[in-house]
């Protein structure tokens, strides 16, 4: 499966922030877009779709004494409302992405063509909903935020026996939690229990989220997901949203993981050439303890160990002795180097070897 619309993805979660205003939405998508433009990160902009003429039973819509069912009530948008904010999304720069909350919402991400699906912790074993996300084809995210072990088994076993892209997010499903409640090392479980996926991590603490991004990402998490808010109407953000302002520290913090991190971690890298330069002065270098006649096979009394490594000799990398060591093919004389040129030995016959030889040292 290609898991590359997922590599380094930032998923940016507006959630109901646009207070059902489409206005306060798009100025969301644009304070927001332009510190992605700023800081060259690829990002989506993920809203939140519920039929909520269906989703919230009738016989309760009017009771403004449950947080949850007056918030979605309340902050309900039109379709045409999140077709306008979609193509703005779009034009910002960020890829559009929702999650759908029912199975008439998923419709929606296909009439919108939302390149990704969110799936949210909450219905991670709703397989209703699984059903019919699932037949879109459309690769997804799922958040595995108090999922038990069994259910993450099968959502992963149900995704991968259809061919679809997945990406698990190690999630803390508590809006807010603590810096001690992040659990990071829950992407190393993820990691190697599902290997075939990228793994993620959506976090909602609220005191020091760059460096849990710095530390996710050094534990190998490759995609990312915050809320994200504003503050320009005076209206109350939530503790675990970012302002512009932080989104920019976040994804700052990202950079820097990312630059201490390096380069590869499925093969020995090349070292700098610095340092290897420090570390040949360090490097013992083959002198001779008497004179050395030609024809001689070397042996532990002929030589003696000793810095600075000099350009073209042996050193006690390359020295060996005994049976199958090396002989001199040229006088010797005490206390000098033996040089490469000096002694019969494979690496004499590879000049590829001879002018690393030749080209470290004093």
């Amino acid at each position: 499966m290609n898991r590359d619309i997922f590599e380094n993805l930032f998923v940016l979660e507006m959630t109901n922030n646009h207070q059902g205003n489409l206005k306060r939405a798009l100025d969301i998508v644009h304070e927001h877009s332009r510190v992605v433009r700023f800081n060259n990160v690829r990002a989506a902009i993920k809203l939140q779709f519920r039929d909520v003429d269906s989703f919230v039973h009738k016989g309760f819509r009017d009771r403004a004494d449950i947080r949850y069912i007056k918030r979605v009530l309340e902050t309900k948008m039109s379709k045409g409302d999140y077709a306008v904010l979609v193509e703005a999304i779009k034009k910002s720069g960020c890829i559009p992405m929702a999650t759908p909350f029912d199975e008439k919402s998923v419709d929606w991400c296909v009439d919108f063509n939302m390149p990704i699906i969110k799936i949210a912790s909450a219905d991670s074993n709703d397989w209703l909903l699984l059903e019919r996300i699932a037949a879109t084809r459309k690769p997804c995210i799922i958040s595995f935020g108090a999922t038990p072990l069994k259910d993450m088994d099968d959502v992963v076993t149900f995704f991968e026996n259809r061919n679809i892209p997945l990406a698990i997010n190690h999630c803390v499903a508590a809006y807010p939690h603590e810096n001690a409640e992040c659990e990071l090392n829950q992407i190393d479980f993820f990691k190697k229990r599902y290997p075939g996926h990228t793994i993620g991590w959506s976090c909602h603490e609220y005191k020091d989220w760059d460096t849990s991004i710095k530390i996710a990402y050094a534990k190998g998490a490759r995609t990312f997901e915050r809320h994200i808010d504003i503050d320009t109407d005076g209206f109350k953000v939530a503790a675990y949203s970012s302002l512009p302002g932080q989104l920019d520290i976040w994804f700052k913090a990202f950079h820097k993981a990312v630059e201490f991190c390096g380069t590869t971690s499925s093969e020995r890298k090349l070292p700098l050439a610095k340092e290897t330069a420090y570390l040949d002065t360090y490097i013992r270098g083959v002198y001779a303890k008497h004179d050395l006649k030609p024809g001689q096979l070397i042996t532990e009394e002929d030589i003696y160990l000793a810095i600075p490594l000099q350009k073209g000799q042996l050193s006690c990398r390359e020295l060996m002795l005994g049976r199958f060591g090396h002989k001199i093919t040229k006088e010797v004389k005490a206390d000098a180097p033996l040089v490469i040129d000096d002694i019969d030995t494979p690496y004499s016959e590879n000049d590829q070897l001879k002018q690393l030889i030749y080209n470290r040292g004093l």
